[in-house]
């Protein structure tokens, strides 16, 4: 209700406001307006509140002394923003352990496949934590919006950083359950090269599965994300929220987006029972089917899914009813945190713990190539014997790829900086070069036990009767030479 505007009252001189006196001249001078709704004072720059425990004064240049902006926090921290810091902090504790998992599960114990890449089995830990980032800042900045007296910045990050956080949570539990697919077709390979070719209509599915998933999650992103978020703040009056904020958040780029979140969720369906079908045992028929289905289906999938699905008919509800949107300020915080962030928390969390607990996939593939080598033996008779404890030691390159082992030969061959850092090695273990016999010696003949005497050997036997040639051959006194291996005799 504006109660004064410029000409129609400018012949009065004052106005008592909440108990607080204004020169109504200035107020016009300056294109000010009260507004009775929310008892506030603004014009196209600023805004002041004007509650009686308030005490605000103008001067007759305009400025304003002891004012306080609308937008300032003035109310206590409320439920939304109680549950907002819990779930923050929750989010935040999540990140850690995602990224335990991430280095847990990412870690390669094998030689890369080109047929089975590393980064299969990490984007699923990426997406949970774009996931907990999402939800940190979101529940952070619920705080403002309890404590700010006309809604700003705050409500517009935490609205949008929740249907943010949509495109992200279809990327967390999609990257489950290819990957869970993949590593089912990972082990069948690894037995059978031959038993999965990559040009069946098995392979067609799992190319274009993908493709469809991820156009309708992005297909999801780019209807709720790229828009003009002012309209969100637009809380001031009833006038206000049904003029602006309640039709732009449930236009129909919000419906159209939560229709194809739900598409992705069914590809992911399908998925799973693609899965299941071709490296599963199979059942026949159609109960039988759905019951090997669930059967089969890891216990993270039961529950994630479901939940999921509950996230994303809340946001399809939440574009069709404004006292469900998350962008209401009046709301019941009920269905924001117990249909919005519950559900997405228990996923992480789930998936969490469940990371913990498997093992890495190449070490469980490791094991798996020696139970089938011990089956195998144990088929032939043949029993293996217990390696040395130095055989692990000798075996340390088995797991190097080819550049790393064509990297390996050269330091051994030698050449530039690894040649000296082997010559450095070889001085400091001792290795002393061969001593090499003179040609004036005899190899094969002992050195005598005391060196510098003289002998004589004689001729005895001379059948041309010549005079008896003496040869006097005399040891120089050496150091007796000391035997390091066999291969200095």
């Amino acid at each position: 209700m504006r109660l004064f505007n410029g000409r129609a009252i400018a012949d009065v001189v004052g106005s008592i406001i909440n108990g607080n006196y204004y020169n109504l001249s200035t107020l016009n001078y300056y294109n000010y307006t009260f507004y009775q709704a929310n008892s506030t004072i603004s014009n196209a720059s600023a805004c002041y509140l004007v509650l009686p425990d308030l005490h605000p004064v103008v001067l007759s240049n305009g400025t304003w002394v002891n004012g306080t902006s609308c937008y300032s926090p003035y109310y206590g921290i409320g439920p939304r923003g109680s549950l907002g810091i819990l779930f923050a902090c929750l989010f935040a504790v999540s990140i850690t352990l995602t990224l335990a998992n991430l280095g847990k599960h990412g870690r390669l114990f094998l030689r890369q496949e080109k047929r089975f890449r590393a980064i299969g089995r990490r984007w699923q830990w990426y997406w949970m934590c774009f996931v907990a980032a999402c939800g940190i800042i979101g529940g952070a900045s619920a705080v403002d919006v309890d404590r700010d007296y006309l809604q700003g910045l705050a409500i517009i990050l935490q609205s949008f950083f929740f249907y943010l956080m949509i495109p992200g949570l279809l990327g967390v539990v999609w990257e489950g359950v290819r990957h869970w697919g993949s590593w089912q077709e990972r082990q069948a390979y690894d037995q059978d090269p031959f038993s999965l070719p990559q040009n069946d209509k098995r392979s067609r599915k799992e190319f274009f599965m993908p493709l469809i998933f991820y156009l309708f999650a992005w297909l999801n992103f780019f209807l709720n994300i790229p828009r003009n978020w002012e309209g969100f703040d637009a809380q001031s009056s009833a006038e206000e929220i049904d003029a602006t904020a309640s039709p732009l958040a449930t236009d129909v780029r919000f419906k159209i987006g939560a229709i194809s979140a739900f598409a992705a969720w069914c590809i992911i369906c399908w998925a799973l029972q693609h899965a299941v079908h071709y490296y599963k045992p199979r059942n026949r028929g159609p109960l039988n089917s759905s019951v090997g289905l669930i059967r089969q289906t890891p216990t993270r999938f039961l529950l994630t899914i479901p939940l999921l699905l509950i996230v994303i008919g809340y946001t399809l509800s939440a574009s069709f009813l404004w006292e469900l949107n998350p962008g209401n300020i009046a709301a019941n915080v009920g269905w924001l945190y117990g249909l919005g962030y519950s559900p997405t928390f228990l996923i992480l969390i789930i998936n969490e713990f469940d990371g913990l607990m498997r093992r890495n996939e190449d070490r469980e593939l490791i094991d798996q190539r020696i139970a089938r080598g011990l089956t195998i033996d144990a088929e032939i008779g043949f029993t293996r014997a217990r390696k040395p404890w130095w055989w692990q030691q000798k075996t340390e390159d088995r797991f190097l790829t080819p550049e790393q082992r064509l990297k390996a030969l050269t330091t051994e061959i030698g050449g530039g900086p690894v040649t000296s850092r082997n010559i450095q090695r070889n001085i400091e273990l001792g290795i002393l070069p061969i001593r090499r016999p003179e040609e004036d010696e005899e190899p094969f003949r002992d050195q005598e036990a005391i060196s510098g005497t003289a002998f004589s050997i004689g001729d005895s036997d001379s059948d041309s009767g010549q005079s008896m040639s003496q040869r006097t051959v005399s040891t120089t006194a050496s150091r007796p030479q000391q035997v390091k291996s066999m291969l200095d005799v």
